[in-house]
């Protein structure tokens, strides 16, 4: 179960990617959505899949008596969604504006907001 977990952790990872580098907006923010979910399949994935027990300790013992399910990467993903979907909710609202104010999702449609006056940024080093 590891290994597909795995793999489709790397699939998330390469459509993520190949979305970020489009040139429109709304793929842009499709990739990162994307790329949170595959960010938390992968932290969950690394927290070992158990079909075990949850993870309790009775009042008799002090430490688990056997392999108990691990409570931490399911607490980080869960503060990870949180994270990601305000983060989402935001590029949203910031990509809808853009597109209001410049009637375009095209990133290079949008290089006219820019004063013409200026130079051009150095393209290398």
């Amino acid at each position: 179960m590891e290994i597909a977990l795995a793999l489709l952790v790397g699939c998330f990872f390469t459509v993520s990617i190949y979305l970020l580098l489009s040139k429109y907006v709304i793929r842009i923010l499709l990739g990162v959505a994307i790329l949170g979910n595959a960010v938390n399949l992968l932290i969950f994935t690394a927290g070992r899949l158990t079909k075990e027990i949850p993870p309790i300790i009775p009042e008799a013992l002090q430490v688990p008596d056997g392999i108990i399910a691990n409570p931490l990467p399911q607490a980080l993903i869960l503060t990870a969604i949180v994270i990601s979907f305000s983060f989402f909710a935001f590029l949203l609202v910031l990509g809808y504006r853009a597109f209001q104010d410049l009637n375009t999702d095209d990133t290079d449609s949008m290089r006219f907001a820019e004063p013409v006056d200026e130079p051009n940024p150095p393209l290398g080093y």
